[in-house]
């Protein structure tokens, strides 16, 4: 008896193996390159305040804005309006108190990554906020960002990130889900500790604030298209050794999401695992960016 167990566990290991070569080798065959951000000439132009036709900036460029607030945008008539009010409101109060505050915000109109990063290349900032179309998390928190931002200083060659994080409100969110989501959700944070990133509870919070450095160092180096791009963006920031800080902030939850639980997560899952084989096999690498003329 203890023959046959000896065996049956070898094939399993030998079984698993397998299976795991064979996945590395799909993640390999079938790993794309990082997507070319091809400008259409319309794209490279933009109509200034005064209706000017100017050149589109680029994040090479010297900055020539205190912050960049760049907004992925997908389907989101009914949202967006509510969280701009609440932004704009924000920043030109804060311009008024401090007239040597300058901002833009750059809403994308699609929520896919390729277009996000054209809007971050784009921006004129010398910090730049990512922050979800949905509003969810309050727009002055972008103080505590900031405030976290600095405290990691210096920064390596002015590289450094502060992530909002929800993960203060954990236990309150776990009462109000299924035990189905909540299997889910613990499911997922253990795949992303296990596969991708360590040290950061809440890699999916959709208000982040980059130096320019950092945002051209990380964005320059995505694959992912969808939901796990957020966790290749922070694997990419610590494979380069950028200092991040995680922040809490405040979050309520807004009707209206694109995620669908099972399926969405199920989808993240299969892209943490080939995020960490391609890296690991050489299909995908991570060089230094260097800074264009």
């Amino acid at each position: 008896m203890s023959w046959l167990l000896l065996q049956l566990a070898v094939l399993g290991v030998a079984l698993a193996a397998a299976a795991l070569i064979l996945i590395s080798f799909v993640a390999f065959i079938t790993a794309t390159k990082m997507p070319h951000l091809h400008q259409h000439e319309e794209e490279r132009f933009f109509l200034n305040a005064r209706g000017q036709k100017e050149t589109l900036p680029s994040i090479w460029d010297s900055p020539t804005k205190r912050l960049s607030v760049v907004v992925p945008s997908y389907n989101e008539e009914k949202r967006l309006p509510v969280m701009m009010d609440e932004a704009l409101g924000y920043l030109e109060e804060r311009q008024k108190q401090d007239p040597t505050f300058t901002y833009e915000v750059i809403v994308v109109d699609d929520g896919s990554k390729d277009q996000t990063s054209k809007g971050i290349f784009s921006s004129r900032g010398e910090k730049i906020l990512m922050a979800d179309a949905d509003g969810a998390t309050k727009f002055p928190d972008v103080e505590k960002l900031e405030k976290g931002l600095n405290d990691l200083q210096p920064w390596p060659e002015q590289m450094a990130i502060a992530c909002g994080s929800r993960a203060h409100l954990e236990k309150e969110s776990i009462a109000q889900r299924s035990y189905f989501r909540t299997l889910l959700m613990y499911g997922f944070h253990f795949l992303v500790w296990f596969l991708c990133v360590k040290g950061i509870r809440d890699t999916q919070c959709g208000f982040k604030l980059f130096t320019r450095e950092a945002a051209s160092q990380t964005f320059s180096s995505l694959h992912i298209e969808r939901w796990a791009f957020d966790v290749e963006l922070l694997y990419i920031a610590q494979f380069f050794k950028i200092p991040i800080a995680e922040i809490a902030v405040n979050w309520t939850e807004i009707e209206g999401s694109k995620l669908v639980p099972f399926w969405s997560w199920l989808q993240m899952g299969k892209d943490l695992l080939f995020i960490r084989l391609r890296y690991l096999t050489g299909a995908w690498r991570l060089e230094q960016t260097k800074k264009k003329n």
